[in-house]
Order: C-alpha cells, then structure tokens, then sequence
C-alpha cells in the first residue's frame, strides 16, 4: 500500500511539476522584450499636413510590432474611437447620432463596463460598431507581470466571447501605457494595439470644454489617417458629435470603419 500511495504521489508531483512548467512557459516567451513604460501623448508638433509628429513617430517605430497610432497620408480617411472606463448616460445617444450618420465606431470597453452595460454592449455589435479590449480592470499594463498582462487582455476577450459570442481585436492600454512586452503580449493574442493622433481634455464630466472651443480643437486637427480618441463619458463630445461628422464628411473625409 505504501508503494502504491508514492507512486500515486510521485504521480501527482510529476503532473503538477509539468502543469506548472507548461504555464511558465506560456509567458516565459514576454520576459524576451523591453517593458520599458512609454506613456504616450501625440504632442502638439504637425507636419505639413497637420499630422501630430508624435503619432507618425511612433508609427514609424512600433507599427511592425502591431500597433497603430495614425493611417496614411495619402488617404482622406479617419477612425473615431470612444473609451468606456464608466458609463456616465451618454452611449445610447452617441449610438444614436452614429446610426443616424451611417459611421461606424470603435468602443473600448473594461469588464466592468461590459458587465454592467450588456444592453449597450449588445447594441454596439448588431449596429456594425467595433467592440475592443480595453483590458479586464484598467491597470497601466507594464506594471503588471506577464502573467498578469495576459490575464488582463485574456480574461475580458473570454468574458465577451461567452457572453457576447463577439471575438474582439483591437485592445487599448489603459492611460496609453505600454511597452514592447504589452505589444508583444497583445499581438500574441490576435490584438492590433490602437492609440490614437488627437485626444483631449474631455475626460472629466465635472470640468467639460466649452462646446465652441471643442468643436473647433477637434476640427482644425482633423488631418488624413486620424485616429480620434474621445471619452464617452463627455457631455461635449456627445452634443458636437453630429456637427463633428457633418463636417469631416462636408470636406471629403471617410469615417472609416476598423
């Protein structure tokens, strides 16, 4: 009997051992890239066509490892992007005005927000909107281990997934944090890392820009290849929205869908 219960144990030790080894290895392959943080602004520097230099910066040195910051110059062409840390009321109008335009956008979503919005998460996917990873509970990615980095982008792709049946493929690090390791981490899991090449201050619903001053920032940086970024969240933003795209559309820009 004793034979037979150390065999059983030696068994069992050998199995963990090579669980444990197969989930090592699973992230062991991360540790091979820089996690240097790079907390991303596009700056206030344009080139001739009004294109943020930040942004084709950082195009020009993390596009191969699949991120994207801003398309080509060639093209009047632009993405419209809205991030959902919380839900402050605002969605169903933007969807609305977006429904009314025929532009598709893209909403990056937590868990928490998916959890607590499954009526607006199912809205944005049967009305063509393109659902993204803003990771399971919005942590700066490079301070977290590379277990933990994959858990964040893992758990919320399953979550929308089972729940959803919606495969998502773009994610966004929260505050724009990220290094090599994220995109590698991300790509790894079938994600294209989306920034952005205009943002601004329209975060805070207690402190919201002027709607003027909002509609003319917003429209004078309109340049080819634009990746907009704006918060849900915003008053502004959801009031000027309709105005925003009658006017890329009245200068012969595309909204295009990702």
């Amino acid at each position: 009997m004793k034979k037979i219960i150390a065999l059983i144990l030696t068994a069992v030790t050998a199995s963990a051992l090579v669980v444990a080894a197969s989930a090592e290895s699973e992230y062991d392959n991360l540790n091979s890239f820089g996690n240097t943080k790079v907390a991303y602004g596009m700056g206030v520097e344009l080139d001739a066509e009004n294109r943020p230099l930040g942004a084709v910066t950082a195009q020009n040195q993390y596009g191969e490892m699949g991120a994207f910051f801003i398309g080509e110059s060639t093209e009047k062409r632009l993405w419209l992007t809205f991030d959902e840390g919380y839900e402050n009321g605002y969605t169903a109008d933007i969807l609305d005005t977006l429904k009314e335009k025929n532009v598709k956008a893209v909403f990056f979503v937590t868990y928490d927000y998916a959890e607590k919005n499954p009526d607006l998460i199912k809205r944005m996917i049967s009305e063509g909107h393109t659902v993204g990873n803003h990771t399971y509970s919005h942590p700066s990615l490079p301070d977290c281990s590379p277990d933990e980095m994959y858990n964040e982008l893992y758990q919320l792709h399953n979550y929308i997934s089972s729940e959803f049946g919606y495969e998502m493929y773009v994610m966004r690090p929260p505050m724009g944090e990220f290094s090599e390791r994220v995109l590698a981490c991300a790509r790894g899991l079938g994600y294209t890392t989306v920034l952005w090449s205009f943002a601004y201050e329209d975060w805070n619903p207690d402190k919201q820009p002027d709607q003027a001053a909002a509609f003319e920032k917003i429209t004078s940086k309109t340049h080819n290849g634009a990746v907009y970024l704006l918060h849900a969240v915003s008053e502004t933003n959801t009031r000027l929205l309709g105005k925003v795209i009658d006017y890329w559309h009245e200068n012969g820009y595309v909204v295009t869908p990702m």
